[in-house]
């Protein structure tokens, strides 16, 4: 559950808590493009390490390296995808190409939660909920997009205490087969279900006591504005993406792999 931790918002002195949500946003976005555009492993690579000021800077090292160890598990299935592809189609047979190539794929996603991992870590819920009010979409979607931030880290909590209190009564998660494994979450997976039904029941509840969506026009006491770092972050963002669309198109791109 280590991988959720990347998407609980952590409350520290920094200057890229204080930057706006949209810049940081459009930040994500200049990577998500740059990292779809290329499927060699050497600009991947340097995309990787490009992002690691930002997290000193934003001061979440732990959490950041805890959310990157949790996704160590789908990596390892991107990985083992792509090879086992690979294989198949090239005649059961593996070339070192073949392998850069699912190495690549898989540093592209461990970008992706890199840098999404820096957005959510860095952005509290508030903020991001004014954020896209300020962009004019419609309070019923931030509301329930913001909603869904702040739970999925309560729930991947709560999933871990029941796991935990399971295995204090004996249940074995990793003995047995696949499909045995499968059925041992079972247990974990119906209190999980039942628990999210009534945190449900309990959030339509205290909307309802406050006459939610009563009003129409909403007014908020805090407005988002773009100061000096924003403008900053915007151009290195702005730079990254024309960087990456340059050398896709302009730039030979060196191998690893003869």
């Amino acid at each position: 559950m280590s991988f959720f931790d990347g998407l609980k918002f952590r409350r520290v002195d920094s200057a890229v808590h204080l930057m706006d949500p949209r810049v940081k946003f459009f930040y994500v976005f200049a990577i998500f493009a740059v990292a779809i555009l290329f499927y060699e492993l050497l600009p991947l690579i340097i995309l990787f390490f490009v992002q690691i000021p930002f997290v000193i800077l934003a001061r979440v090292q732990r959490e950041w390296i805890r959310s990157l160890r949790g996704a160590v598990f789908l990596a390892a299935v991107i990985f083992g995808t792509n090879l086992l592809f690979k294989f198949i189609y090239g005649g059961y047979s593996l070339a070192p190409s073949d392998l850069e190539h699912a190495s690549a794929m898989t540093l592209r996603f461990l970008v992706l939660v890199e840098s999404f991992s820096i957005f959510f870590l860095t952005t509290s819920p508030d903020h991001l909920g004014l954020a896209l009010e300020q962009s004019h979409i419609p309070y019923e979607f931030c509301f329930a997009f913001t909603t869904a931030v702040r739970f999925v880290p309560v729930l991947a909590e709560e999933a871990q205490t029941i796991m935990d209190a399971q295995k204090a009564r004996g249940l074995e998660l990793e003995k047995g087969n696949f499909l045995k494994r499968i059925r041992n979450y079972i247990p974990i997976l119906i209190p999980l279900i039942i628990s999210a039904i009534r945190r449900s029941l309990e959030l339509a509840e205290a909307m309802e006591s406050r006459a939610w969506g009563a009003i129409q026009k909403r007014t908020n006491f805090y407005v988002l504005m773009l100061r000096k770092a924003d403008y900053s972050m915007i151009i290195i963002s702005i730079l990254i993406l024309v960087m990456g669309i340059y050398i896709r198109f302009n730039v030979p791109i060196p191998s690893f792999s003869p």
